[in-house]
């Protein structure tokens, strides 16, 4: 089962691109975040001619989480626990084909000193309880996302830049670091301990792309029971190259069946 998590920054700008990738790679299930618009306005027609059934959770203009899939999605869960209040459209979770995954957008956090901040680190909390839950029925389960954290500086071109940056305060890694130490393994960290210049985002903003000066915020979290059964993790840079692209690029994430010798 190929898995990819990709913030497309906007489904309906991208969806040239999207679809062109789909075709090339052939993902069982795509992960989308920041779709940016509502679940309504979501183009079904045009994943459904590539294959895909999809479930959405936008809304307007902002956030918005998808997940598509060539397998029937079933029993689909659109809120993250722990905050009847919060409307935005940032998890989607549902099984397909005997494993459990989730499309995760976490907050930001920018500016630090904020409500926003605040929000990121109660948000994390919340995904923490719940990702504890998810590990009780101890079956396959896979985090994709962008969560908007950089775990170390070895996931940052220029570390010090981001040092007062809320997707890399101590708060902030110490609540990713809790969300691991639940059991669940950085797929692709741990496949690629010493793999340098491993980003999935770059800004839009003073060459950074050209010049290579990324981040790595777009992670796959897995159980146990899914961290035994992977094939591989890879970062596909591809697509951020490309003509009215994302400024994040996907991560794929291959996992072994029950058929597999």
């Amino acid at each position: 089962m190929k898995i990819a998590t990709w913030n497309v920054n906007s489904v309906r700008a991208r969806l040239p691109n999207i679809v062109e990738w789909l075709g090339q790679m052939k993902p069982d299930v795509l992960l989308m975040q920041e779709i940016k618009c509502e679940t309504a306005a979501f183009p079904f027609m045009e994943f459904k001619a590539a294959g895909y059934e999809v479930r959405a959770l936008g809304q307007k203009s902002y956030n918005g989480v998808a997940i598509a899939s060539l397998y029937p999605v079933e029993d689909v869960r659109e809120t993250l626990p722990g905050d009847d209040a919060d409307a935005q459209a940032r998890y989607i979770e549902a099984t397909i084909k005997g494993v459990r995954v989730a499309s995760i957008y976490l907050p930001n956090g920018n500016p630090v000193g904020t409500e926003k901040y605040d929000y990121k680190l109660a948000w994390m909390a919340r995904l923490k309880n719940h990702a504890a839950a998810l590990l009780r029925d101890e079956r396959p389960v896979v985090l994709g996302g962008d969560y908007n954290v950089i775990p170390d500086t070895a996931d940052a071109h220029n570390p010090k830049a981001w040092e007062n940056d809320a997707l890399a305060l101590p708060a902030t890694r110490a609540a990713w670091r809790e969300i691991l130490h639940l059991g669940y393994t950085d797929i692709f960290r741990a496949l690629h301990p010493d793999k340098q210049n491993a980003y999935t985002y770059w800004d839009y903003q003073a060459g950074a792309w050209m010049r290579d000066d990324g981040i790595r915020i777009d992670h796959f979290l897995l159980s146990p029971e899914a961290a035994d059964k992977t094939k591989q993790c890879f970062i596909d840079r591809t697509p951020r190259g490309k003509d009215k692209a994302s400024d994040h690029t996907p991560v794929m994430l291959e996992l072994l069946s029950k058929e597999t010798p």
